[in-house]
């Protein structure tokens, strides 16, 4: 059985089990939080597909860790005019351990 979510603006395809990193959710670490922006549930060959969520369909999830992603270097330069800038970005991130899809 897998469901496609929707959280932090993306879409995301998960299953039981799965580990994946969202955008930043505030919740403590090991606590079990529940999805509820479903936007498609699926096994075998029997779909379900909302408009644009399923009602009733949660994911629930546990919270693995907070982090930041690796740093992007950001540089940005105008040939022969002296000008140079130097940016760095960390996006910060949210991993969760995909524990059930209830439909």
């Amino acid at each position: 059985m897998y469901a496609v979510i929707k959280t932090g603006g993306k879409q995301y395809r998960v299953a039981a089990g799965e580990k994946i990193k969202v955008e930043q959710i505030p919740a403590d670490v090991g606590t079990e939080i529940s999805l509820d922006q479903v936007l498609m549930v699926g096994e075998g060959d029997s779909v379900k597909i909302g408009t644009p969520v399923l009602a009733g369909a949660t994911v629930t999830a546990k919270v693995i860790s907070q982090g930041r992603h690796p740093k992007v270097k950001i540089f940005k330069m105008r040939r022969r005019k002296h000008y140079q800038k130097h940016q760095g970005h960390r996006q910060n991130y949210t991993e969760l351990e995909i524990s059930g899809i209830k439909a």
